[in-house]
């Protein structure tokens, strides 16, 4: 109810703002087109007094039309008894009037509107101004010809006022058009109303953990709004779907860790457990099991470590860290590794080549630089039985107008079953339990590796190594 109150209101607010605007408009634009239209029929008025001013000049001259005779003649034969003209000089004292013969009497014009115009401007009018000597109200419409002012005018009877009328036509064609399109907003309005309120309701039960079903997106319109709304919802899902997903794998990742602690914390356990419960134990063995313990415990120390630095990348925001980017050379990062791993390698026999440019450098991290090469030939040095060579491999791509570096370090040991290739990456995940267990590995090694190559905006795969290994592929951003 109150989803379908707040509807009508967003549709009222909508319908009132726009149509109001649009009214206004309607409004301005009819008292535009009146007044303009008026304007028109008045300069038709005005041209055509205009019109008969000039003709009457031409034929008398300034001469004739100051003389009584001629002036008088012309303007009976000519048929102007139903137009006053009168003639004004630049003083504006009247010289001729044809429809009142006491000129004498006729007071100064200098002050009227339309001499004033047409001694500065050539020509004037004034509109519907009663007549101090007839007492008539008429139309005026004077034009200056050197010294003298010719003033004609008409008065102002129904016919003339009736031509005066500006044409009320476009008026209705204007109401009726206002009608038409506040009906077609008023539809437009309605139908995005409605739909908002199909997006809002699905926002409510959202907000609410109410149980969702996809008829809200299936009522959707067509169009840009649906799209728009399609977007959302779908956002939502994924959303949704998002953070469930971090809780799985929080939950799983808990679980894992707390199955994983378990195992050297019961053999720290049994072993301080034996010392204490035998005091008479021999020395060999009691050094024996200390040793033990101090082993699990440095397991339980790696395994903790590896933990905090997952947890710190999942909780980094990748846009803060890129501020505190610094230029890494990434040559010396793989050299330091390769030092610190040297007596590992050494052992296993493994060789290392090097193939990338002379200078390799991007701005990154320089701790999780050196944890991806770390993390990464340390599984080398752990799982690749049989290797011998270690090669590590770089070049420079280009993708979707992006400059990365790409790197391989591949072995050549007896390689993974591909059924574990896309599983490598994952939390805990081992190929073989036992042996990564009895080997002290965490399992979160690889995991970091992901992760922190993804903070450099970068991709982690892994492959096999033809001829047999293990190749793991990924790229950093130059």
């Amino acid at each position: 109810m109150a989803t379908a109150l707040r509807s009508k209101s967003f549709q009222k607010n909508l319908l009132m703002s726009v149509g109001g605007i649009f009214l206004l408009f309607a409004v301005c634009f009819t008292m535009y087109q009146y007044r303009r239209e008026k304007v028109y029929k008045i300069d038709i008025l005005h041209s055509r007094l205009q019109m008969a001013n000039y003709e009457l000049m031409q034929a008398l001259g300034e001469e004739g039309v100051q003389s009584d005779s001629l002036f008088t003649a012309y303007t009976r034969s000519h048929n102007l008894d139903k137009m006053r003209v009168t003639i004004i000089n630049t003083e504006g004292r009247v010289l001729q009037d044809n429809d009142y013969l006491k000129i004498d009497s006729l007071s100064n014009h200098l002050q009227r509107l339309e001499v004033q115009q047409a001694l500065k401007n050539g020509s004037g009018y004034d509109i519907k101004r009663t007549s101090q000597s007839t007492h008539e109200t008429y139309f005026y419409s004077a034009t200056r010809f050197g010294n003298i002012v010719i003033r004609s005018a008409v008065p102002y009877s129904s016919e003339l006022t009736e031509s005066l009328r500006a044409d009320n036509t476009y008026i209705y064609f204007t109401i009726v058009l206002t009608l038409l399109l506040g009906l077609v907003l008023f539809l437009n309005t309605r139908r995005i109303t409605r739909h908002i309120g199909y997006l809002r309701e699905f926002a409510i039960k959202a907000e609410q953990g109410d149980q969702l079903d996809h008829e809200l997106e299936r009522r959707l319109p067509d169009d840009e709004l649906g799209e728009i709304s399609h977007t959302i919802i779908t956002l939502y899902w994924k959303l949704r779907h998002s953070e469930e997903e971090k809780v799985r794998i929080k939950r799983q990742l808990t679980q894992n860790a707390a199955h994983e602690l378990k195992t050297p914390a019961a053999s720290i356990h049994g072993y301080l457990e034996s010392i204490l419960d035998n005091a008479d134990m021999p020395n060999e063995q009691r050094q024996h099991f200390l040793e033990r313990c101090y082993a699990q415990s440095e397991r339980m120390s790696k395994l903790l470590q590896d933990m905090s630095a997952l947890t710190k990348l999942d909780e980094m925001e990748k846009d803060g860290l890129k501020a505190e980017f610094r230029p890494v050379n990434v040559l010396n990062t793989i050299q330091n590794v390769l030092e610190d791993t040297a007596l590992q390698l050494q052992e296993k026999g493994i060789d290392v080549e090097i193939n990338a440019p002379s200078q390799v450098d991007l701005l990154g991290d320089q701790s999780l630089v050196y944890s991806i090469f770390r993390n990464v030939i340390d599984n080398a040095i752990a799982y690749a039985n049989g290797a011998s060579l270690l090669k590590i491999n770089c070049k420079k791509v280009s993708t979707e107008g992006k400059q990365f570096y790409e790197f391989a370090i591949s072995d050549n040991g007896q390689g993974v079953d591909p059924l574990h290739m896309p599983h490598l990456f994952e939390r805990f995940y081992r190929v073989d339990k036992g042996r990564s267990r009895k080997l002290g590995g965490t399992g979160l090694g690889l995991a970091i590796v992901k992760n922190a190559v993804g903070v450099h905006d970068g991709n982690t795969i892994a492959e096999p190594t033809p001829g047999g290994g293990l190749t793991i592929r990924f790229t950093l951003q130059a």
